[in-house]
């Protein structure tokens, strides 16, 4: 019987060809997911998508390579397409935090503020205790022109990390709330704080 093909494989044993095939598309993908994300380290855009590419996505690897291949886009500013490949995450892993983020980050480059608030408050309800989602959300309120919204988001942020405070001296998002007496009361309180 030796050297019988039995199943498409030589031998008796069809599972560990199945197995030696599973290992070399594993190891092929990783590879290939390890340079997409050397050459997105070295700004090599094109290179990684090409990377990403060559990478069948039957082969357990759906969500890996959508989520490589939608930041690479967003490091483009190519967001509309980067959008596309974050849905296709999202299918496989709705509960991702990150994702959800770089959702909103597209969302809000888009012209999709509705669309950006829903994907953080979902991130909030999966990870409450990030205080960067809640300052998104501020940013993203503030945006929006919901001064009390965009408040009381701020204001637990801060709370949960008074570090955020130096990002909101040069943050575009809080210019509407930038003179406003009680936008200016809670950073002054944290300037206390931290004086």
């Amino acid at each position: 019987m030796e050297g019988t093909q039995i199943g498409g494989v030589i031998g008796g044993n069809p599972a560990s060809g199945e197995r030696a095939m599973d290992d070399k598309a594993r190891n092929r993908r990783l590879k290939l997911l390890a340079a997409c994300e050397g050459y997105t380290a070295l700004g090599m855009y094109q290179h990684a998508l090409e990377s990403l590419g060559k990478i069948t996505c039957d082969d357990g690897a759906v969500f890996d390579v959508n989520i490589r291949r939608g930041e690479v886009l967003r490091q483009l500013e190519r967001h509309d397409e980067a959008l596309v490949a974050f849905h296709r995450a999202f299918d496989d892993n709705p509960d991702d935090v990150d994702l959800l983020m770089a959702m909103a980050w597209c969302y809000k480059r888009t012209n999709q503020l509705p669309r950006a608030i829903t994907s953080m408050e979902q991130a909030y309800r999966i990870a409450p205790k990030q205080p960067v989602i809640l300052y998104n959300l501020s940013c993203y309120w503030s945006l929006a022109g919901n001064k009390m919204q965009s408040l009381s988001w701020l204001g637990r942020a801060l709370r949960m990390d008074k570090g955020l405070r130096r990002l909101i001296d040069d943050e575009s998002d809080f210019d509407p709330l930038r003179h406003d007496p009680d936008f200016q009361m809670i950073l002054g309180a944290i300037d206390q704080k931290k004086g």
